[in-house]
């Protein structure tokens, strides 16, 4: 069952089209890659899934049903621009947005502890947020944006200007939701993150929807039809990619030649390639 549908979406800014004519499913309980270079439409798509803007035509569902206020309660946003009051204490601030998300004091505090200590950033509680670090500030965004336990959770560039370790912490944080029933739509850059997380994926350009579908049935889609044979010569490993209708051929000779097979697999290209490869086509 998708927990989002936007059907047929369309939004301008004055003479700008931001949208045209946008659908994509968001199943519910798996994570959803938003993909785009900048200024495809991503962020204006996310804002009216938040109610921030609303759209010049079509509609978005939640559940089945037209999204209403009541259910963007059910949503935790991180927006990519960070928004937290510099001057207010880290806990005062966190507690602020866990009640503005409809907590009661007691299991606000309570949770937000849990996450602090998971986070390792329980002994801030009582500083300002100006006195925290970049990486700081953007766990402390990420706590408060999941804090209530939001059955759909928008992740825009959640990753951007973490170190290694502080990224595979977010990114287990990620799994272990989704794991518990949470619904992911991750808008990033990072094709990596897109393979090793998205179940499901679609691209924006120019306002419009370019592909969307399974992540590794996308992959396969754009396979060059070619396979990767690995052989040994000697004391020397070897590689090269044949067309798939020549394997059968060029294995025969690899044999005769007394070369040792290894392995031979089939080319799937990474989502980086087919970002850049349709992005282009889209530009040409």
């Amino acid at each position: 069952m998708a927990i989002i549908e936007c059907k047929q979406v369309c939004k301008n800014f004055g003479e700008k089209v931001a949208l045209d004519h946008v659908s994509i499913e968001i199943p519910e309980g798996q994570i959803f890659g938003l993909l785009g270079p900048n200024g495809a439409g991503k962020t204006t798509l996310i804002r009216i899934i938040n109610r921030i803007t609303i759209p010049n035509s079509g509609e978005v569902l939640f559940n089945g049903k037209p999204i209403t206020q009541q259910d963007v309660a059910r949503i935790g946003y991180m927006p990519e621009e960070r928004g937290l009051y510099r001057k207010m204490k880290v806990g005062d601030q966190a507690m602020y947005l866990a009640r503005l998300k409809g907590m009661s004091s007691l299991d606000a505090r309570k949770a937000l502890k849990d996450w602090f200590v998971r986070f390792g950033i329980q002994d801030w509680w009582d500083k300002k947020v100006e006195e925290l670090s970049k990486g700081m500030a953007q766990k402390l965004q990420f706590i408060t944006t999941v804090v209530h336990k939001p059955s759909l959770m928008i992740l825009d560039e959640p990753f951007s200007g973490f170190d290694p370790v502080n990224a595979e912490i977010i990114r287990q944080e990620i799994l272990r939701l989704k794991a518990e029933g949470s619904t992911i739509i991750l808008s990033t850059h990072n094709m990596e993150s897109v393979e090793e997380l998205c179940d499901n994926i679609a691209l924006i350009n120019k306002a419009k929807l370019v592909i969307t579908g399974g992540t590794d049935e996308i992959r396969h889609r754009y396979g060059q039809d070619s396979v990767e044979i690995e052989y040994s010569e000697g004391v020397e490993r070897r590689r090269e990619v044949v067309a798939r209708e020549s394997v059968n051929a060029r294995l025969g000779e690899l044999i005769a030649g007394g070369m040792k097979l290894n392995s031979f697999k089939e080319v799937i290209p990474r989502m980086n390639d087919i970002f850049i490869k349709l992005v282009t086509q889209e530009e040409a």
